[in-house]
């Protein structure tokens, strides 16, 4: 399930609910013994200020981009704040479509790559995106936030508490090229997964139930509206030749991998 925006007709919204619900009756009822869940964009939105403007334009935006879809999947409603400034456009919810949508999952996975900084909008609007000054961003212009990607899965057990959650997307474009040598060196992408990795194991020290962790992505790709503009892979794809060349993030990411495995292993051997 993707995030619309605001203003897409709300008939979707609960109708792709539905469709969740009675996908996840079918896969049990087909498949017993198969894990089931969703998988969200989700963000961790942070107030400009503590001002109560920002505070509350903080809150629509994770009314639109995490509440929208948590609260009928864990609770079996919608957010009230939600239904009152959208009602207009709210198609009627039957009886028993909330249960439909509340069909109990096993895990919650989790995409995610900035966290937004959030303020009141002073042209009338009910917020606005702010552009910090202090931090990298990656070649999409997303604000490097790893803290958001802990405090969103923080948040989410607090909140919801999934038996079970899985960073399904999380990763980085930046503008790599190859060398004369003929590699392709992006340390800006190691950073990024370095430290979102790291408040990832945060999180599940303060006691998150992450089970696991999927970087974005193994190969260059395409990439939506962006096509072959933005690569995000692990392996640098030329696309003239179709050769793949993996990129120093690729080693690093197969190291870091191995060294904890072996250190999983001697731990349980101890």
């Amino acid at each position: 399930m993707e995030h619309q925006q605001a203003g897409e007709p709300m008939d979707r919204r609960l109708e792709d609910g539905l469709q969740r619900g009675r996908a996840v009756e079918i896969l049990r009822r087909l498949s017993p013994n198969s894990e089931v869940g969703i998988t969200l964009n989700l963000d961790h939105p942070y107030a400009a200020s503590n001002d109560p403007e920002d505070i509350a334009a903080t809150r629509w935006v994770d009314g639109l981009h995490n509440r929208w879809f948590l609260d009928p999947i864990f609770r079996g409603e919608y957010p009230a704040d939600m239904l009152e400034a959208w009602q207009a456009l709210m198609p009627a919810v039957e009886d028993g479509d909330l249960k439909t949508i509340s069909a109990p999952i096993d895990f919650l996975g989790v995409n995610n790559y900035t966290s937004p900084l959030v303020a009141a909008d002073s042209n009338g609007g009910r917020s606005q995106i702010m552009r910090r000054p202090d931090v990298d961003r990656t070649d999409m212009g997303w604000e490097v936030v790893p803290g958001g990607l802990r405090d969103l899965l923080i948040r989410l057990e607090r909140d919801y508490s999934p038996p079970a959650i899985y960073v399904t997307e999380n990763g980085a474009a930046f503008p790599d090229v190859r060398g004369h040598d003929g590699s392709v060196h992006d340390p800006e992408r190691r950073a990024y997964l370095e430290s979102y990795i790291e408040a990832a194991g945060d999180a599940i020290n303060a006691g998150v139930p992450l089970r696991g962790y999927f970087t974005w992505s193994l190969f260059d790709n395409f990439e939506w509206a962006w096509g072959y503009w933005k690569r995000f892979g692990l392996v640098y794809i030329d696309y003239a030749t179709l050769e793949r060349v993996p990129k120093g993030s690729f080693y690093w990411y197969r190291d870091f991998v191995a060294a904890q495995r072996e250190r999983a292993g001697s731990e349980a051997a101890a």
